[in-house]
């Protein structure tokens, strides 16, 4: 019997961290990821738990030692928490970490159940504390739900990184309350620039907030120093002397960080993105539910490695201009 091969793309980066969509839907409607009267997926196309958990392992046998459960919004998926227990138990039988992104509505109700089935961190968006603001943002007045389960996940032991995304002449003025705040709490806390993924109805031309603008704008309440901290992903951290705390910034658009690039993302229908902004895809969902399914999810996997870019080709255009991507963001995967 031969050992599986490790997974290694084409600009020799070897991929050991993948992001996987249990769902496209999501309980909020936040006005830079998607329309207020989005079009989800038919439920018959989503793959099921057994396949998601087939399709893990089938990663996890390539050398995956990290993945992240995503949507959407991951928790409004019924028995979901089923799919992390059985993903729990590969936890240091050949997975290092199993993760979760949240916008953390439905976290007060889930997070005692994920700390006992293995998972040690969580990812939560948050844009604003300010609930007027929030419900602008999100379509939905549901600040007070996202705060309950944050302190409900600090109090099941979990770790929290909040995800912010930066808007300009939106949350803008209020980030660095929000990493005081989030520092304060014993978050971690990351910006992120808006992405182009997707048609909707604002234009993101006129929200797009350049993350060098806004380290120039903290620098003069903080003092910011280069973190060595790394994580599975693309962020450049930074410790903040006066909160104690850790602050990344994602720069897709201002600075390209594909070099060192070790992830692909799965869609909850079972298409591979080889790159979240890229085209290149794989269907996965074939291969599992045909009759060779272990060996034709490998020879997937190996089809995936010879069709990653070197980088991704992101860019904020014009006003009214479609946006790099038609797809959206709850489709891929955060």
């Amino acid at each position: 019997m031969t050992t599986p091969q490790p997974l290694i793309d084409q600009f020799k980066r070897r991929i050991s961290y993948l992001r996987l969509s249990v769902t496209d839907r999501c309980d909020l409607r936040c006005s830079y990821c998607m329309p207020e009267r989005q079009t989800f997926l038919p439920r018959s196309e989503v793959l099921s738990l057994e396949e998601l958990h087939q399709l893990a392992l089938g990663f996890i046998a390539r050398g995956v030692t990290k993945i992240r459960l995503t949507g959407g919004e991951p928790l409004v998926r019924r028995d979901m928490i089923e799919l992390v227990r059985a993903l729990g138990r590969q936890v240091g039988e050949g997975l290092e970490e199993l993760t979760l992104t949240t916008n953390g509505t439905r976290l007060a109700l889930f997070a005692d159940d994920l700390a006992a089935a293995g998972v040690r961190r969580v990812n939560v968006s948050l844009d604003t504390l300010d609930r007027t603001r929030f419900a602008e943002l999100a379509r939905r007045d549901s600040l007070p739900q996202v705060l309950e389960g944050l302190a409900a996940a600090k109090a099941a032991g979990l770790k929290v990184k909040i995800n912010t995304v930066a808007l300009k002449g939106v949350n803008e003025a209020e980030l660095p309350d929000l990493i005081a705040w989030a520092h304060g709490q014993g978050f971690d806390l990351t910006m992120i620039e808006v992405m182009p993924l997707g048609e909707v109805e604002t234009d993101r031309f006129d929200h797009y907030l350049p993350l060098d603008a806004v380290r120039q704008q903290l620098e003069q309440r903080f003092t910011l120093a280069s973190s060595a901290h790394r994580s599975g992903g693309p962020a450049r951290y930074f410790d903040v002397a006066e909160t104690g705390g850790r602050l990344g910034l994602i720069t897709p658009l201002t600075n390209n960080f594909c070099e060192g690039c070790n992830r692909v993302r799965v869609t909850a229908t079972g298409q591979l993105y080889a790159c979240l902004g890229g085209t290149e895809q794989v269907d996965l969902r074939a291969a599992l539910r045909s009759d060779d399914h272990d060996a034709q999810l490998s020879a997937a996997l190996d089809r995936a490695m010879a069709i990653k870019p070197e980088r991704h080709h992101f860019a904020i255009r014009a006003p009214g201009a479609a946006p790099a991507l038609p797809r959206h963001m709850s489709l891929t995967g955060g």
